[in-house]
């Protein structure tokens, strides 16, 4: 049995939203909506709709995993309520939901610089507009997607992965002890 290790170098402790470049990208728009384009508090989130897997045990206890080959997601981009870009997702999201030939055919893309993070959301489509709040504070949209594929890449990409051996606890003394009487050859 291999087993595979994985070695990091170090990075810097510390996370910033400036290092979030993120963009969305369709038949009716492409624009970014990461760092500097008036994101709330919130940020972005990205989420998977389902488990990768699900486990049966059975009568006798025994146990069956269940891979499933799903990929799909939400992506929640939260921008406060003078943000310019809430006009361009609203633009974006009338000519996307007129009809079908071009609703479900966006991609976004998210990247953190810093750790070399990179999200691909592809199949992207708007779930729906933003509820909308006018009090006495202008509070933040919520702009939510859904995703038909979420591919994520975390961390650098300078990782190196290699295969090591297994795990070998040490032999007894017995075993490795060249005067032991079992380990000579027959005369």
């Amino acid at each position: 049995m291999v087993q595979l290790s994985i070695v990091m170098e170090a990075k810097l402790p510390t996370y910033a939203f400036q290092d979030t470049m993120a963009a969305i990208k369709g038949n009716n728009g492409a624009f970014d909506f990461g760092y500097g384009s008036g994101n709330a508090e919130g940020g972005i989130s990205v989420e998977m709709i389902e488990d990768k897997n699900t486990m049966v045990i059975g009568a006798d206890g025994s146990v069956q995993h269940n891979l499933h080959a799903g990929q799909g997601g939400t992506v929640t981009i939260r921008l406060l309520k003078t943000s310019p870009t809430n006009a361009q997702l609203a633009m974006m999201y009338k000519l996307d939901t007129v009809s079908g030939v071009s609703h479900g055919f966006n991609t976004i893309t998210i990247k953190d610089l810093a750790r070399g993070d990179m999200i691909t959301c592809q199949y992207v489509a708007f779930s729906r507009l933003p509820s909308l709040t006018y009090a006495k504070d202008g509070g933040e949209n919520s702009w939510a997607f859904q995703c038909g594929r979420i591919d994520m890449d975390l961390g650098p990409k300078n990782v190196g992965m290699f295969a090591t051996a297994p795990f070998q606890p040490p032999r007894p003394a017995a075993e490795t002890n060249p005067n032991n009487p079992e380990l000579q050859p027959p005369t």
